[in-house]
C-alpha cells in the first residue's frame, strides 16, 4: 500500500507506491504489452505499464475502475482492437 505521506496524483512514479501489490491479468501474454493494477490503502486503484514498472502510475477511484471494467465487459471498446 502507498505510504501515508505520499500525495497520490496521476503520473506519480510507481516506485513511490511502496508496498503496492501489483498484478496483471492471467490473460496477459508474454509480449509485455500489459497493464498492472494495485489496490491502495485509501481505496484508490493504481495502474502502471508492465514494461515500465518504475515509470508513472495512474490513480483511479474504485468507481472509475468498475465503470471501465463494465464497459469492457459490455463490448464498448471492441472496435479499438
Amino acid at each position: 500500500m502507498a505510504e501515508e505521506t505520499t500525495t497520490l496524483i496521476n503520473g506519480l512514479s510507481a516506485d513511490l507506491l511502496v508496498g503496492a501489490a501489483w498484478r496483471k491479468s492471467s490473460h496477459s501474454g508474454y509480449n509485455g504489452n500489459c497493464v498492472e493494477l494495485a489496490p491502495l490503502a485509501g481505496g484508490e486503484v493504481a495502474m502502471r505499464n508492465s514494461r515500465d514498472p518504475h515509470g508513472p502510475a495512474l490513480i483511479y477511484t474504485r468507481a472509475e475502475i468498475a465503470a471501465f471494467l463494465a464497459a469492457i465487459k459490455d463490448g464498448e471498446f471492441d472496435d479499438v482492437l
